[in-house]
């Protein structure tokens, strides 16, 4: 019986320790995507946000896709050497203003030393995205 005892402790104290081991985060991955409706993208990434998602850029994230910039902790994307993000204006102003408050400093700055939002897409490709992300 005491056998019985020790086992059914030691696999009580396995458990506990699995239990207290962090989760691992599920991993989205970002490819080839060229955006869509503004607020669409703002309340996806704001809800894979809440789930704790880390995000691998792949590939082109351009237009409303940029949207996860706001949502994301920068700690939590990586990209690929061949991660590109494209920002420009969007067709409304509203959805403009989400992006532009949704984009670090950092990234502003990067915008703005290129002319700025415009219709026509602001690449940011390898190696600046180094400057803000980690590699994958």
């Amino acid at each position: 019986m005491r056998g019985i005892a020790i086992s059914i402790v030691s696999a009580a104290a396995v458990w506990a320790g699995l239990a207290s081991l962090p989760a691992r985060a599920e991993t989205i991955s970002v490819y080839d995507d060229h955006g869509g409706v503004v607020p669409d993208y703002d309340a996806r990434w704001a809800a894979l946000a809440a789930r704790g998602v880390d995000v691998k850029i792949v590939g082109p994230c351009q237009s409303a896709c940029t949207i996860l910039l706001a949502h994301i902790p920068y700690d939590r994307i990586c990209v690929t050497p061949q991660a590109r993000f494209g920002f420009h204006l969007a067709k409304v102003q509203r959805s403009t203003d989400m992006l532009w408050a949704g984009y670090s400093a950092g990234i502003r700055e990067w915008i703005n030393a290129r002319g700025g939002l415009t219709p026509d897409f602001k690449w940011m490709g390898a190696p600046d995205t180094y400057r803000f992300f980690h590699k994958c």
